[in-house]
């Protein structure tokens, strides 16, 4: 499976955004998007001088942004938005409700894991079951009913009942409910993009537009 081994934080630096791909660092004093003013894009000096963006500038920084934030590569992405465009309804709706519903995203919304990259390894090592059966395809895709849960010889895992601390101090998304005593969750149902408070900040649109040239 193809990823992306690099700098996270080269990400948040080249979308002047934090994309919370680190977990707790991106919460701490070490992150470097602390300091905007200080942090320059990615191979040009903090103090260059900006330039207008074009409407191409825009649109691909918008699919850039979009694909960083669910750890996606290209292809995948784009194989993502084939299939939106397929469905009824708006396209841009119908890749974030795609988006939303992998599993590696699911694994990270249930707080099993701090990021989704973390999420995504989780699912690649097999340490998560779905409805009862083992999944280790973090693109799996998954249906509103769903029981995501930690595989039952990994709930000893210290990392996870780490994470789920967290459910008690920042919650659950109102389409998931956790079961952190049992380590399981249900997908309850498909969210509204007015319900993905995360991605206020990016303009599905554009990215629709960009694939549609």
């Amino acid at each position: 499976m193809a990823r992306y081994t690099g700098p996270k934080c080269r990400y948040c630096r080249a979308e002047r955004a934090k994309l919370f791909l680190k977990g707790a660092r991106c919460m701490s004093a070490k992150c470097p998007m602390n300091n905007p003013a200080e942090c320059g894009l990615p191979g040009k000096s903090p103090k260059a001088r900006a330039k207008k963006p074009t409407d191409y500038a825009l649109m691909l920084r918008a699919k850039q942004k979009l694909k960083r934030i669910y750890c996606m590569l290209e292809k995948q992405f784009k194989l993502t938005f084939e299939d939106a465009s397929r469905m009824p309804g708006k396209t841009g709706d119908n890749l974030i409700s795609l988006l939303e519903r992998r599993l590696d995203n699911v694994v990270f919304r249930m707080h099993f894991a701090c990021s989704r990259s973390q999420a995504s390894q989780l699912v690649g090592h097999g340490h998560v079951f779905v409805n009862g059966k083992r999944v280790d395809v973090p693109s799996y895709r998954v249906k509103p009913g769903d029981t995501v849960e930690i595989a039952p010889n990994s709930k000893n895992m210290l990392v996870v009942k780490e994470n789920l601390a967290e459910v008690g101090k920042s919650g659950v998304m109102p389409w998931l409910t956790v079961d952190p005593d049992n380590m399981k969750g249900q997908f309850v149902a498909v969210p509204k993009r007015e319900e993905v408070k995360e991605l206020e900040g990016v303009n599905e649109q554009l990215v629709v537009e960009l694939y549609s040239r």
